[in-house]
Parts: C-alpha cells; structure tokens; sequence
C-alpha cells in the first residue's frame, strides 16, 4: 500500500499490550504501533537501523546508555547493534517506526 491514514488505520495485536500495522517493503519496515499504558519492553537489539517519531502520548526510551522521557514529534534514532528499550506510564502511547529490513543469509 502507498499511502496511509494513520488515525483511521485498523492496528491489529502484535503482542500483549502493543497493536500495530505495518508495511514491509524490499529494505525498509514501517510500523505504526498503539502501547498499551503500563507496559515495557526491556531491552533488545537487532542487526540494522531504527528510527521513529513518538504521535501520541509519552514513554521513556534507552539506547545503550543514554535514557529520554520522549513526548508528541520527539523522535528517535537506535544504530544497528545498540540495546534499546522503553516504558510507558500511565497513557498509551503511538509511534511511527522505520527500520531496515533484517537481511537473512
């Protein structure tokens, strides 16, 4: 699909607590994601770029050593191999996610 809505677009479960929609191209996924208030993912790494801008509400992100509460328009950069993670508070939080597509060989 070329073009999205993003208030309007339907999110389905991803996991518990996060419902998402998402676009996987040749090189590049883009992901729209609804957390859940209260929930935590922490901290994972992977072998490409992510990068992403916060929509609605709040959560409080690490990338390796460095930890920032990010609001609405904050955005995020996470190098390929940086252990990252977040948390949200008491509201839910929506995010637009790109990253490079994983490459299996």
């Amino acid at each position: 699909m070329a073009f999205w809505y993003l208030l309007g677009s339907q999110l389905e479960e991803f996991r518990p607590g996060v419902l998402s929609k998402a676009e996987i191209g040749d090189d590049l996924i883009m992901a729209c994601m609804h957390i859940a208030a209260g929930e935590e993912d922490s901290g994972h790494s992977h072998h490409f770029d992510q990068c992403g801008v916060v929509l609605e509400g709040r959560l409080e992100m690490f990338i390796g050593k460095d930890r920032q509460l990010l609001k609405k328009n904050d955005c995020y950069f996470i190098p390929s191999g940086e252990r990252h993670g977040w948390k949200t508070f008491d509201e839910p939080a929506r995010i637009l996610d790109v990253s490079a597509k994983q490459v299996t060989e």
